[in-house]
């Protein structure tokens, strides 16, 4: 994926979240026409940054926690198909629309789950998210489940909130690594938005 995305290419995907979306509200309905650049792309900003600091590998145990309708598991598990994906979340209705594009993308890589952070066996690879909470609030609920570490998808002000969570949940500082969105995709909404990673 070192060339830009191609929006025909997720065809389907936004097909199937706008049919869904109608029935069961998993993006809001005043951003559903971005669905692509809001939410597709900023979920597939993981996949760029693994790529660029060499953390790509066949095989990999990935928990996507707080899915919602399937963001960023489900653009991640459409590229990344030697990876398998949980994608978790404690609301039902919204775990079933993550299934059912799941199925009909034919995604073998991917399980849905409708249950909580803290009853989930592990360990995974990575565990990713898209802003479900704050840091220090997400951090003790994947704490022993990962092997690697966390790609958590976050905006605006994220100094205050990772040293927050590093003095909280006692990590290391030296662990926590901020990537701006901005340097892949030049667009202003993704000016004030970082892939975090925090290493086991």
């Amino acid at each position: 994926m070192n060339k830009m995305p191609k929006k025909k290419d997720f065809a389907l995907m936004c097909k199937l979240y706008k049919e869904w979306n109608e029935k069961i509200n998993v993006i809001s309905r005043k951003d559903i026409d971005n669905l692509y650049d809001h939410h597709i792309l900023h979920s597939l900003a993981i996949h760029r940054y693994m790529e660029e600091k060499g953390l790509l590998e066949d095989g990999l145990e990935i928990l996507d926690l707080g899915t919602g309708g399937g963001f960023p598991g489900i653009p991640l598990a459409s590229v990344m198909t030697s990876c398998h994906f949980t994608l978790c979340d404690s609301i039902a209705k919204k775990v079933r629309v993550a299934q059912a594009v799941a199925k009909d993308l034919k995604l073998k890589n991917v399980t849905c789950v409708n249950a909580r952070a803290e009853t989930l066996p592990g360990p995974f690879d990575w565990v990713v998210s898209r802003a479900v909470t704050s840091l220090d609030a997400f951090y003790p609920w994947v704490k022993g489940k990962f092997s690697k570490g966390i790609l958590y998808l976050k905006g605006g002000d994220v100094a205050e909130e990772i040293a927050q969570m590093c003095s909280k949940c006692k990590v290391d500082p030296g662990k926590v690594s901020v990537w701006p969105i901005n340097d892949w995709l030049k667009d202003d909404y993704f000016a004030e938005k970082f892939v975090i990673e925090i290493r086991k």
